[in-house]
């Protein structure tokens, strides 16, 4: 990414596509470096368009609840607040250039290098899954193709909820990768119990709970999943390769 600074040109994307995909810092409420590109980006030089990946943790805590896009941001936590200041600073940018923006709410990205296996071989614990909140995913050659998609045709100014649009408990999840790689299935605590031995960043994500609908992005995007559920997704020939490493 050019950040540009006093010593620098501004950046040139004219006839470009911007896909923006770098995530906010780690620590504030807020989204610095997404402004310091904006700024960067040469007036007289604009790009045709800009799709900006977000999460849909700026949603907050659904309570389970089934979310489409029209479904008001809340975020209520530090990490969902940074993702809303991006949104809302390219927002600004593009009303104010006039360049179009398509904005992509994706779920948790799973697949080759991208799976709690470590996690699971150390015995980390789960939730009881009638305690353990639900989570969305979406396989990482899907979002690929889905960016692709958003760029060649996503409406200007709309939103897209991005994932497989089969939901399930974070224990599920957990319990399901084990399986597929003959590991011992994680133990089990209780919340209070998880508050004692759990990270402030995991217990965070196992106070929000929504499931999220992506029927908009099957419409308005085309696009067919490749890995329409998890299952797929972990599959004999994905299972595999994730196996030896690819």
């Amino acid at each position: 990414m050019w950040i540009g600074k006093k010593n620098r040109p501004a950046l040139p994307l004219k006839k470009s596509v911007v896909l923006y995909l770098a995530p906010p810092p780690n620590e504030g409420d807020t989204d610095p470096l997404i402004r310091q590109f904006l700024a960067a980006i040469a007036s007289n030089a604009l790009p045709e368009k800009i799709v900006l990946l977000s999460t849909t943790a700026v949603y907050g805590n659904c309570q389970g609840d089934w979310i489409t896009e029209a479904h008001k941001a809340n975020p209520q936590t530090s990490r969902g607040l940074r993702r809303l200041d991006a949104e809302q600073a390219v927002q600004k940018w593009s009303e104010r250039t006039g360049v179009p923006m398509v904005l992509l709410r994706v779920g948790g990205i799973y697949g080759a290098g991208r799976l709690p296996i470590e996690s699971i071989k150390k015995g980390t614990p789960i939730l009881h899954e009638a305690d353990s909140p639900f989570t969305n995913r979406i396989h990482q050659d899907d979002l690929a193709q889905v960016c692709i998609a958003a760029i060649e045709r996503g409406r200007v100014g709309e939103v897209y909820n991005i994932s497989d649009g089969q939901p399930s408990t974070m224990s599920r999840y957990f319990k399901d990768i084990a399986q597929v790689f003959d590991l011992p299935q994680p133990p089990e605590v209780s919340l209070e119990e998880a508050e004692k031995v759990m990270s402030a960043g995991m217990l965070s994500y196992l106070k929000e709970s929504r499931r999220i609908d992506n029927g908009k992005m099957l419409e308005e995007l085309g696009v067919v999943l490749r890995y329409a559920d998890l299952a797929a997704g972990l599959g004999e020939n994905e299972s595999t390769a994730l196996k030896n490493g690819r």
